[in-house]
C-alpha cells in the first residue's frame, strides 16, 4: 500500500497515508501535518512528497513517509481510539533521534511532545556535521527557528551509538539507521519507563526493527517487530 500512498502535496501524502491505513493515531498524522517534508529532502516537491526513501547527502537517506509513522505509532505506544496520553511521547517528555540525518523526524517528535503550554526536549544527533547543519536550516525553514533558539529541539554532531547522556534520561529513542547490535549506552540512557525504536543487523544484510522497553524497574525486554533495510549506523572514519 505505500506505493499508493504518494501525493503531490504534503498535505496529499498525509491524507494518503491515513486512508491507506499506514498512519491509524491521530497524534501521529496531526504531527507529521505540521511537519513539510518538502523542507528535508535535497530533490524537489515532487519527490518530497513520495512515499519513498529519499537521499540526503553524505550516504545517508530520510526514510519513507510511512516508516517514520511506524516509528512514531511504536513509540507511542497507543493503539487506535486510545484517547489517553502516551507513555513515552508526551508534553514535557525528554526524547532521542539518533542519526538525525535531515532533521525530519526531530520535527515530528517536536511536535509530539510539545504543546502550547508544556514543552518538551527533542536532541537530535548526528555524526556527519554537514548533516547536522543541513538539520538547522531545514528546521528553521520549517518554522521551527525559535525551538532552536529556546533549547526545545537542540542538534549535536558526533556518535549516536554513545547517545546523548547529558540530557537524558530519555522516554524515547529513536534510531534512523541500522546497528550491528544495540549499544549499551542507549539502553542506559532510556528513562524508566522508556521506549527505543531501532533497526538492528549488518550493512547489506538482514535487518530487524527491534521494540526495547525498560520498566519502572529498570527491567528491559527486547521485541522483534519486522525486517527492513537501513543504512549503517556508523562514525565519521568508517563512513570513508
Amino acid at each position: 500500500m505505500a506505493w499508493r500512498s504518494s501525493g503531490t502535496s504534503n498535505a496529499e501524502l498525509i491524507a494518503n497515508l491515513l486512508k491507506n491505513k499506514l498512519i491509524s493515531l491521530d497524534l501521529v498524522g496531526d504531527a507529521m501535518k505540521k511537519v513539510d517534508r518538502a523542507n528535508y529532502v535535497l530533490a524537489g516537491p515532487r519527490a518530497a512528497y513520495e512515499d519513498s526513501p529519499q537521499y540526503i547527502g553524505h550516504g545517508a537517506t530520510i526514510s519513507a513517509p510511512h516508516m517514520h509513522a511506524m516509528a512514531a505509532e511504536h513509540l507511542s505506544a497507543k493503539q487506535r481510539g486510545d484517547t489517553g496520553p502516551s507513555p513515552f511521547l508526551f508534553p514535557g517528555a525528554k526524547v532521542l533521534d539518533v542519526g538525525s540525518g535531515s532533521g525530519y523526524f526531530v520535527a515530528m517528535m517536536h511536535h509530539l511532545v510539545s504543546s502550547a503550554d508544556v514543552k518538551g526536549k527533542v536532541v537530535g544527533i548526528d555524526h556527519i556535521p554537514e548533516l547536522v547543519a543541513f538539520s538547522v536550516d531545514n528546521l528553521k525553514k520549517d518554522g521551527l527557528g525559535p525551538a532552536l533558539e529556546s533549547g526545545e529541539i537542540e542538534m549535536i554532531t558526533g556518535d549516536g551509538r554513545q547517545g546523548y547522556a547529558s540530557g537524558g534520561p530519555y522516554t524515547a529513542i529513536h534510531v534512523g539507521a541500522a546497528a550491528p547490535f544495540i549499544p549499551p549506552a542507549l539502553i542506559e540512557q532510556l528513562a524508566r519507563p522508556g521506549r527505543m525504536f531501532i533497526p538492528v543487523g549488518p550493512d547489506g544484510g538482514s535487518q530487524t526493527v527491534v521494540q526495547v522497553d525498560k520498566d519502572a524497574d529498570g527491567k528491559v525486554t527486547e521485541t522483534q517487530l519486522m525486517g527492513v533495510r537501513y543504512v549503517p549506523l556508523t562514525d565519521r572514519v568508517k563512513e570513508y
